[in-house]
């Protein structure tokens, strides 16, 4: 085993004994070869409940390092055709530009272009693969979008013919009903959404009470909840509103593991950077594995998987952590000779990338932006038991934006794109429009009867049907008899009135223990 880098250990002890640091070190490689990690962490936790006893001072840590925390050799195999759902997501990204730009042409309505640039392949992957819609085999997921972020959603409904070019042209006019909503909103859209989103946290908290629910119907058996999950989509820059993170002590408390939150950390705000000067996701790692949460990293993508192999020092490991978010910005807003000179900043890293063009230095992806590593998140989050899961992803604000705000300050508010940056776009994800096309900003479709589009709808007939989609009909209650309701209807019977408070009381007791009125309760759910 080699030795561990410089910042495992504590700076302020000198190592007095080296080869019995060695010896240590060696054992422990060995258990997790012979017994696994399960042993292992064992093994450590009662040497650090020992040294407590002790009196040895052992403080808490609730971060970890800043890598991704499903190692590589850990990676399912991804179960699709990688190569034509990436084509596939480069159509919905193109159509998602598309649709907010041509609204904005000759008006001022505004939307987004740069927090779905971030975030479309978090989003790809679940419709592909994770999110169930209602169906006869399943109850269906809940998935609290972030409104930012819905153009992509937009675009891959009219992709799948669920949405009409007229409907694209009218984002954010919803005149006489032709128009698709700013975000997502029932009453405009009753068909579509099932629950109002954006980023005032309020989607985060409707998750946890909605997953709470869940749970609290299943357990007393007016639903079979079974593996449904309830999802929440969210931006870093989101967790400073207060309802974001206001009852996630609750969901650990409650063990809410059909619970999901995904903070697409892009480092960015609405006007700038989240923590210029620090790191939202070893913030937020923080924050939820203290409120006792499961928290599953997903920082870097495939690319750097070999540089790892060849960091032999764990130089590289402590490059990533001694970076600030600012710093992060910067380096995608430049080019790859840029981020050689100063994030590879030692003769020992620059050895590292030594045989690499500037191309493929700028070709190290985070892992947000990489299906393979968002699967493995994915699949591990929804196979958790006993805690609410957290994923991190790192990704780029406006990712494919280029030189008209990818990775710059003022990507948030981007809603128009000149002639060459749409060209740009075009190149960066080799999409079939002619340079004649380019002002026109065409929409892009997959002809009937395409592998792309049969391949796209067996996907989601696989997973129940299409997302989103609102169920508006339930079964109707059957209404009991009006004696059911004498206990609340009568006074006490010592001369009062009853309150307003008990008879709510009376009234919810009535329709609980009426297990059979409680299972039509299914469809709000």
């Amino acid at each position: 085993m080699a030795a561990l880098p410089e910042n495992a250990l504590s700076a302020s002890i000198s190592d007095a004994d080296p080869q019995e640091t060695q010896e240590w070190q060696d054992a422990l490689s060995g258990v997790i070869d012979q017994e696994g990690p399960d042993r292992a962490h064992f093994l450590i936790e009662g040497l650090i409940a020992q040294a407590r006893q002790e009196g040895i001072d052992i403080p808490y840590s609730a971060t970890t390092e800043y890598v991704n925390t499903i190692p590589v050799e850990r990676q399912p195999k991804y179960p699709g055709n990688a190569d034509m759902e990436i084509r596939i997501h480069n159509y919905i990204r193109w159509n998602a530009m598309a649709m907010v730009v041509r609204a904005n042409k000759n008006s001022n309505v505004g939307g987004h272009i740069a927090s779905f640039a971030s975030a479309a392949a978090l989003y790809d992957v679940g419709f592909s693969w994770f999110w169930h819609a209602p169906s006869e085999q399943h109850g269906g997921d809940l998935i609290f979008f972030q409104g930012h972020s819905v153009p992509g959603v937009y675009a891959r409904a009219h992709l799948l013919g669920r949405l009409t070019d007229e409907q694209m042209d009218c984002f954010r006019q919803e005149v006489d009903g032709k128009g698709v909503s700013s975000y997502p909103h029932p009453w405009l859209m009753p068909d579509f959404w099932q629950f109002p989103t954006v980023s005032m946290g309020l989607g985060p908290l409707q998750a946890i009470y909605s997953a709470r629910f869940m749970k609290y119907l299943d357990s007393r058996g007016f639903i079979e909840a079974r593996d449904r999950k309830v999802w929440a989509f969210l931006g870093d820059g989101e967790t400073d509103e207060v309802e974001s993170l206001g009852a996630i002590g609750m969901a650990a408390r409650e063990r809410l593991d059909n619970l999901i939150f995904v903070i697409n950390c892009n480092l960015q705000r609405l006007d700038g950077p989240v923590r210029g000067n620090g790191k939202i996701i070893q913030e937020l790692e923080g924050t939820f594995r203290g409120a006792g949460w499961n928290v599953i990293k997903l920082i870097w993508g495939t690319n750097w998987d070999t540089l790892f192999l060849r960091d032999k020092k764990g130089i590289l490991k402590q490059r990533m952590m001694a970076a600030l978010d600012g710093e992060y910005q910067t380096f995608k807003a430049k080019d790859g000779a840029y981020v050689r000179e100063h994030f590879f900043n030692t003769p020992e890293l620059k050895a590292l990338v030594a045989d690499w063009t500037d191309d493929q230095v700028w070709a190290l992806n985070r892992g947000g932006h990489d299906i393979f590593k968002i699967f493995s998140a994915y699949k591990s989050a929804v196979e958790h038991q006993g805690q609410p899961t957290l994923i991190l992803a790192k990704t780029i604000k406006g990712f494919g934006m280029g030189q008209a705000g990818e990775a710059m300050n003022i990507s948030h508010q981007q809603k128009k794109l000149d002639y060459e940056a749409i060209k740009r776009f075009r190149d960066r994800f080799n999409l079939p429009v002619r340079d004649d096309q380019v002002e026109e900003l065409p929409y892009l479709k997959f002809a009937e009867g395409s592998p792309e589009l049969t391949y796209m709808r067996q996907r989601r007939m696989d997973l129940g049907g299409y997302l989103p989609k609102r169920r508006r009909t339930a079964p109707a209650l059957e209404v009991p008899a009006l004696a059911a309701f004498d206990a609340l209807l009568k006074a006490s019977g010592e001369g009062r009135e009853v309150s307003t408070t008990m008879a709510i009381v009376r009234f919810l007791n009535i329709l609980l223990k009426d297990k059979k009125v409680g299972r039509h309760v299914v469809p709000i759910v």
